[in-house]
């Protein structure tokens, strides 16, 4: 089986970012990075766009208080309106808390699954870094392979400053 990604580990920040640099504008394509911490001028680096997560997110949260502020006052005022001294049927400041809720339970959920459907996240499909130990001081840099270049790409992260480079599979 051909290796579909190339990995290299980095010792630092700035080697990470000129390394990625580098590479995109060689055209190659850049799956992701890993660092023990946010990376300054990585995101710009590595070419990535602006996410459009924050607007299924919001979406996904006035959907979660059209439905609670919807079935409340359905259930209120139509299904079993009560009388109860004389008050009005819709009392919207009793409905603020379940809408509330019902926002941040349906943004929360639905903005999980959009970035795992975004992303093409699975628990099925992972990559193994276990041969550059801890990640917790180290930069990896992880590049797609296209059939047959991934020697080139592992020759090209090591020249870039690359202290370990490997070629895996993903599982």
């Amino acid at each position: 089986m051909a290796p579909e990604f190339v990995v290299g580990a980095f010792k630092s920040e700035s080697a990470i970012v000129a390394a990625a640099g580098k590479l995109r504008a060689q055209g190659r394509a850049i799956h992701d990075a890993y660092t023990p911490f946010p990376v300054h001028g990585l995101d710009e680096a590595m070419g990535l766009q602006r996410s459009i997560l924050p607007y299924f997110c919001f979406a996904f949260g006035l959907s979660g208080l059209a439905t609670a502020l919807g079935f409340q006052l359905w259930s209120t005022v139509v299904y079993w309106p009560m009388n109860i001294g004389g008050k009005s049927f819709s009392a919207v400041p009793a409905l603020i808390p379940i809408g509330f809720e019902l926002t941040v339970l349906f943004a929360a959920l639905g903005s999980v699954a959009t970035l795992f459907a975004l992303r093409g996240l699975s628990p099925m499909k992972t990559v193994d870094f276990s041969e550059f130990g801890s990640l917790n001081d180290r930069f990896v840099l992880v590049l797609r392979a296209k059939p047959g270049e991934a020697s080139q790409l592992s020759r090209d992260l090591s020249s870039l400053g690359a202290d370990k480079v490997q070629e895996v599979s993903a599982r």
